[in-house]
């Protein structure tokens, strides 16, 4: 049930308490904030919404031409809307892009229901009959044209309701909320809408200068609309064909229309993720990524970025790293996320030994891994062999689509790995045992843990580990020394070989077969 905008919000106010707890040397910034486009966004929608309510009240103004009757249907369609936020609250739903894109279309069929009930009633007081007697006429023969229109558009959004994957749990939330506000605007105009008619409507006699001054245009326009509909009734054949052509164009266009799952958004966030050789090494890898950030802090649309390198829960491999880039402000930088990413690619392209795959950062995404690009198709096999042998294959020919752009695989299987062979004959009349084979080059090589120490303020681990220059090359080995159970060290070479070999850096599943991701944007 937690909200992003509201986690957020604790996290900025729990910031202070955290700084007072730091050193004085150690200052806390807030690198990325991912709620500045929803709240945007939000913004944008309440605003959208507030503005449609008051278009809708000044076109009903126009049409009825009478303050009184306006007010009716503009109390009709705050109070429905409050009523739908009532349902909303029961429901466990929250006012987020969805949801009050949905109270912003209902703002439409909202008013469609106190309108009709209200001119079936100002219909009758035409005729002569008491307010009253009009209200209870005119809802009784009026209320089943409005159910039966509520059960309708109700129907429509059934199928959304029952939909299902991604698209369902997506749009099932939105279609909810206009299935609400429209039953709860039906209820309002069949109860509230008449007795409000009751009380405010009057005839035409008893109406305003405004009234009486736009009716003469009114009179026009409908004699105008007589005068049209009489001249398409003459050309009854031909208006079947307009009709008929604008269907098929309808479906045409529907066809040759590109078709997406999301628009690409702006969120002012574009996230990269690099590729060096498999055989580099970290300092390596770190100075590469360091000159793709200094290529990319030199775009004036920049504002800052963070870098990462590493195996972790994201990096699966070393020779892989992540650089988050932060752009300014779109009034300030005054272009895309997607031009700045292509303008960055030619100067990144110049970086030797490593390539930066950028996409720009997506507040809603479906995809439950980082992604290189915005596309990708996972191919798995239960032979590993089998998948090895075409993943390949079939990478080249989606690079040789002139459509795709950065087509890249998470297939890297040109590690580097040495294998130690251990002469058993003579390590065993040396008294040298296996495990300490092990344990040797575990001090050596495998950041063991061997004491922490404690201040006041801090607790520091102490990692052994071998010297840098001896990490270099597998050579190395050579220079080690295993203890033997009489005490004495012997050359982990004289009873040892070692050979040199390619292995994969990691294999990825989908599920519990190895498989292979293709990754790759679209060209422009």
């Amino acid at each position: 049930g937690a909200n992003i905008i509201g986690v957020v919000d604790r996290i900025e106010r729990l910031l202070p308490q955290l700084a007072t707890a730091l050193p004085p040397s150690v200052k806390v910034t807030v690198l990325t904030d991912r709620t500045t486009t929803i709240r945007a966004s939000v913004g944008d929608v309440e605003f959208e919404l507030m503005l449609t309510v008051g278009l809708v009240v000044m076109v009903l103004f126009l049409f009825l031409r009478s303050p009184s009757a306006t007010v009716i249907p503009s109390v009709a369609v705050p109070l429905s809307i409050v009523g739908t936020f009532g349902v909303m609250y029961l429901l466990g739903y929250s006012l987020d892009n969805l949801s009050l894109m949905a109270l912003t279309i209902s703002t439409g069929f909202v008013v469609d229901d106190a309108i009709v009930m209200i001119e079936n009633i100002a219909r009758y007081i035409e005729d002569g009959a008491p307010p009253l007697q009009a209200a209870l006429e005119g809802s009784a023969q009026i209320g089943f044209t409005i159910v039966s229109l509520t059960v309708s558009l109700i129907a429509v959004l059934i199928p959304l309701l029952f939909m299902g994957d991604v698209v369902g749990r997506l749009f099932r939330e939105f279609a909810v909320t206009l299935s609400v506000a429209i039953l709860v605007s039906a209820v309002v105009s069949l109860t509230l809408t008449p007795m409000m008619s009751a009380r405010l409507l009057r005839s035409a006699s008893e109406q305003g200068r405004f009234y009486r001054a736009s009716d003469r245009f009114f009179k026009a326009a409908i004699a105008r609309y007589g005068t049209t509909l009489r001249r398409v009734l003459e050309h009854q054949t031909a208006t079947l064909l307009v009709a008929v052509a604008t269907l098929a164009g309808t479906i045409l266009l529907y066809v040759f229309v590109p078709k997406g799952f999301f628009p690409v958004q702006d969120t002012g966030v574009i996230l990269g993720v690099s590729e060096a050789p498999p055989t580099v090494s970290f300092p390596a890898m770190a100075d590469r990524q360091q000159d793709l950030a200094r290529v990319i802090l030199r775009d004036p649309a920049v504002q800052s970025l963070s870098s990462f390198i590493g195996v972790d829960g994201i990096n699966t491999t070393a020779n892989s790293g992540r650089i988050q880039i932060n752009l300014k402000q779109l009034g300030e930088r005054g272009v895309t996320a997607s031009d700045v990413i292509r303008r960055l690619q030619p100067e990144l392209a110049a970086v030797h030994g490593i390539t930066l795959f950028m996409q720009p950062v997506q507040d809603l995404t479906v995809e439950d891994r980082v992604s290189r690009t915005q596309y990708q198709y996972t191919i798995e096999s239960a032979d590993a062999d089998e998948l090895d042998s075409w993943a390949p294959r079939l990478l080249e020919k989606l690079r040789a689509l002139p459509q795709l752009r950065d087509t890249a695989s998470d297939q890297q299987n040109g590690g580097l790995e040495a294998s130690l062979a251990i002469d058993r004959d003579t390590a065993s009349r040396l008294g040298i045992t296996p495990q300490a084979i092990d344990d040797t080059l575990y001090d050596a090589f495998g950041q063991r843990q061997v004491s922490t120490i404690f201040t006041q303020l801090n607790q520091y681990h102490v990692v052994l580990e071998v010297k840098p220059s001896f990490q270099d090359s597998p050579e190395a080995l050579k220079d080690l020394h295993v203890r033997a159970a009489t005490g004495a060290t012997v050359p982990l070479g004289s009873f040892t070989r070692f050979t040199a070999t390619t292995a994969a850096l990691a294999v990825n599943h989908q599920g519990q077969f190895p498989a292979v991701t293709l990754s790759f944007n679209l060209a422009p």
